[in-house]
C-alpha cells in the first residue's frame, strides 16, 4: 500500500491511496476459509463445499469489503498521523473507469483543510457589553409585589382606585366567556378603568379587546383567546363584574422577612432590600453575560480575518446529510452555517492556545454545584457528598444531559477568559435600559 499527498493550495489537498493485491488478498482467504465452514449450500455438506465455489459465490463481495476497511482505516490513520486538520470529512472522487475486477485500485479522497490564523481579541473599537444593577425603583416595585403576595385579600362592594376585580368577559361571536382577576391598573390608560369605578359585583361594563392592554399577549391569559386571535383582535367585550376586592399590604417588618427570606437570615429593611438587589442581579447576570458573549462571538468573527475552503465545503454539505442537496441548496447551506463554523475554528484555537478545556472531573463538580442549587431550593442545604456523586453519575450518564452541562462549562470559562484578554466597554444600567439598548 502507498499514500501520497498533493497540495492543491493552502486549503485543498488530495490523498491517493494506493492497494495492490498482496495487500488484501490473505484476508479475503480467511474470510472465504470462514464461509466454506459456515455455508448451507444446496448438495454439499457443512464444511465440505468446494473453496472454488465459495470464491465463486462470494469472492468478489468479499473482496470488495475488506478493501473498503483497509481503505479507511488507512485513510483514517494517515490523518492522525500526518495531523492534517480536516474540515468535513474527505470525499472520494469518482473515476469514471474505475472497475472491482482488477488486482491493484487506486483511490483519490479531496480534503478541506482548517486555514491557520490569528484571534484578534483587541480590536480597535472596544466591545460595549452591560453590567445589569437593580436600581432603587425596581427593588421599590418588587417590595410592593411583595407585600401584595403576603397581604390580606379584603372583599368589597364597590370599586374603587387601585382594586382588584374579577370578571366574566364575552363575545358570542369569537366564543369567549373567560372569567379573569386584575387589577384596575393591568387595563392600557385611565379609560378602561375608570368604566369600572362606583360599579358593584353583578354590574356590566363595555369594552373594546383592541387597546385593552399594553400587550395584545395578555388577551391570550385574560379572554381565552389563541395566540394567532390576540394579535390585534378587535371585538366588543361584555364585563361581568363577579367579585371586588382590595389587597391590604403586608408590614414591612421581620415576620416578612422570615417568610421571603427564611427565619432570622435577614434583620432589617436595610438588609431586606440589600438581599433583593443581590438575587435581581445574580439574574440578570445570566443575561448580561449571554449578550457578552454572542457580542464577543460577532467580533471575533468580523475581525479574526482568514480563508476556508469554500468550494470543498459546499460539496461536502450536498452530500454530508440523509438528503443529497443540489448545488443551489448546498451553497444556501454553506452561507447559513458559515458564521457558526467560523467561530468554532475561533474558539478551538483560542481554547488549544490558551489551555482552555474541560475534564471529567470540571463537569462533574460543575454538574454537583449545579445539583446543590437545585436542591437548595426545595430546602436541602446541607447534601451528603456521596449523594451528590450519585446524582451527578446519573446525569452525566445521559448524552445529551452532559453535552449540554458541557456546553454551559465550556461558555463560563470562555467567558472568563473574554472578560481577561478581550476589550470591554462595560455600561452600567437597570434592566428597563438593557431591553432597550440589546433589543431596540
Amino acid at each position: 500500500m502507498n499514500i501520497t499527498k498533493e497540495d492543491i493550495d493552502q486549503l485543498n489537498s488530495i490523498v491517493r491511496i494506493d492497494i495492490t493485491a498482496d495487500d488484501y488478498k490473505d484476508k479475503v482467504e480467511n474470510v472465504l476459509k470462514d464461509y466454506r465452514i459456515k455455508a448451507n449450500i444446496p448438495g454439499f455438506r457443512k464444511g465440505h463445499v468446494p473453496m472454488s465455489l465459495v470464491k465463486k459465490q462470494y469472492g468478489k463481495s468479499v473482496m470488495i469489503d475488506e478493501v473498503n476497511k483497509l481503505l479507511q482505516d488507512a485513510l483514517g490513520n494517515y490523518l492522525v498521523e500526518e495531523k492534517l486538520d480536516v474540515l468535513g470529512n474527505p470525499l472520494p472522487k469518482i473515476k469514471e473507469d474505475f472497475s472491482w475486477d482488477a488486482d491493484d485500485f487506486s483511490f483519490e479522497f479531496e480534503l478541506g483543510l482548517a486555514p491557520e490564523f490569528e484571534v484578534n481579541l483587541k480590536p480597535k473599537k472596544a466591545i460595549k457589553v452591560y453590567k445589569i444593577i437593580a436600581d432603587d425603583k425596581m427593588i421599590d416595585d418588587q417590595i410592593i409585589r411583595i407585600r401584595e403576595q403576603y397581604g390580606k385579600i379584603i372583599q368589597k362592594d364597590s370599586v374603587e382606585e387601585g382594586d382588584n376585580v374579577t370578571v366574566t368577559f364575552e363575545n358570542e361571536e369569537k366564543e369567549i366567556n373567560k372569567k379573569s382577576t386584575l387589577k384596575l391598573d393591568d387595563f392600557k390608560g385611565k379609560a378602561n378603568a375608570k368604566k369600572f369605578l362606583g360599579k358593584k359585583v353583578g354590574e356590566v361594563v363595555e369594552l373594546k379587546s383592541k387597546g385593552l392592554f399594553e400587550d395584545d399577549h395578555n388577551l391570550i391569559k385574560v379572554l381565552g383567546v389563541t395566540h394567532d386571535d390576540a394579535h390585534g383582535l378587535d371585538v366588543p367585550l361584555k364585563a361581568t363584574i363577579d367579585e371586588i376586592s382590595k389587597t391590604e399590604l403586608a408590614d414591612l417588618n421581620q415576620e416578612l422577612f422570615d417568610k421571603v427570606f427564611g427565619e432570622g437570615n435577614v434583620k432589617d429593611e436595610a438588609e431586606f432590600r440589600a438581599k433583593l438587589k443581590e438575587d435581581a442581579e445574580n439574574q440578570f447576570k445570566q443575561q448580561a453575560d449571554q449578550h457578552m458573549l454572542n457580542a464577543v462571538t460577532e467580533s471575533l468573527i468580523e475581525n479574526t480575518k482568514f480563508e476556508l475552503p469554500v468550494e470543498f465545503l459546499q460539496k461536502w454539505l450536498a452530500v454530508a446529510g440523509e438528503k443529497s442537496l443540489s448545488d443551489e441548496e448546498a451553497k444556501e447551506e454553506y452561507q447559513k452555517s458559515e458564521k457558526g463554523l467560523r467561530y468554532q475554528l475561533i474558539e478551538n484555537k483560542l481554547s488549544k492556545d490558551n489551555g482552555i478545556q474541560i475534564s471529567y472531573d470540571d463537569l462533574k463538580d460543575y454538574t454537583k454545584g449545579f445539583i446543590k442549587t437545585q436542591m437548595a431550593q426545595y430546602g436541602q442545604m446541607n447534601p451528603e457528598e456521596s449523594e451528590l456523586d450519585d446524582i451527578a453519575n446519573r446525569v452525566l450518564g445521559n448524552q445529551q444531559e452532559a453535552k449540554r452541562l458541557s456546553e454551559q462549562l465550556m461558555n463560563e470559562k470562555l467567558l472568563n477568559f473574554f472578560r481577561e484578554n478581550v476589550n470591554l466597554d462595560v455600561t452600567e444600567v437597570n434592566f428597563e435600559d438593557f431591553i432597550k439598548e440589546v433589543y431596540k
